[in-house]
């Protein structure tokens, strides 16, 4: 499948988060998922980006089980037929695909595995646009030096989440980007809540007045919540100042509220 996830892109360390639970890695071009197959998602997904060559190339590729894990310990398309949840990619689609025109198509094409792939309800809002925008605001900030960001997403598997054919639905989702800041590393992590979109006591209900919310949260409570170690990421969080108070997760209204 290729190299996955570079731990020295960034010319500075930074492993791939790895969960507490039993996890398969599956490597892709440029991007690694850690898959939980007991709960079918994937427990931590990551990928490099080098945003100086990035592609914008049109949408190829069909959504596919790896043939590398068993086809029960994917989350396949009887999740996502017949009803109001989209295939959310994990990695983007346009992410890993950059560099060499051929390279570039292979690692787009390889984000269609069910292996990348999360429920999310259906439907767009502006919490939502701003949780898929991310990656590219990390980007421009990230303009004065290398342009390169490593970016690890997946969903929060709680114990809580409800059952729906055979998985359970996740609620949360968390993002933490990472990039160069000079010879530092500079991070920030995120959380998506689609709680109130998703109610699966009568098969699955989307209520028409929810909305997603996305909050930029603290890396150190984000990891305890998601049951991740994340390695040097916790103390390069441009949320948390040294010598400051805990701080709050502060909910996203648009891009301008990012603290990076």
């Amino acid at each position: 499948m290729s190299d996955g996830y570079d731990p020295d892109f960034l010319g500075i360390p930074l492993p791939l988060p790895s969960p507490a639970r039993p996890a398969t890695r599956l490597d892709y071009p440029r991007f690694s998922v850690l898959l939980d197959e007991q709960r079918r998602f994937a427990a931590v997904t990551g990928v490099v980006i080098d945003g100086s060559t990035l592609r914008d190339l049109p949408r190829t590729g069909e959504w596919r089980l790896d043939p590398r894990v068993a086809v029960d310990a994917q989350a396949g398309p009887e999740v996502y037929s017949r009803n109001d949840l989209d295939r959310g990619h994990l990695v983007r689609r346009r992410d890993p695909g950059w560099g060499e025109m051929s390279q570039a198509r292979d690692a787009t094409e390889a984000t269609f595995f069910y292996t990348n792939a999360a429920p999310q309800a259906a439907g767009f809002n502006q919490s939502k646009e701003l949780w898929l925008g991310l990656e590219d605001h990390v980007l421009a900030y990230a303009e004065t030096t290398d342009q390169r960001i490593a970016v690890f997403t997946a969903p929060v598997l709680g114990a809580d989440d409800p059952p729906y054919r055979g998985i359970r639905v996740p609620l949360r989702y968390w993002k933490i980007a990472a990039w160069r800041a000079g010879d530092v590393l500079g991070a920030a992590g995120f959380v998506l809540d689609q709680s109130d979109l998703v109610d699966t006591r009568q098969g699955l209900v989307v209520p028409p007045l929810g909305a997603f919310r996305t909050f930029q949260v603290p890396i150190a409570e984000l990891a305890a919540e998601a049951g991740i170690d994340v390695g040097p990421l916790a103390s390069a969080d441009t949320l948390v100042r040294r010598g400051l108070r805990p701080v709050a997760p502060r909910e996203l209204g648009s891009a301008a509220d990012i603290v990076l």
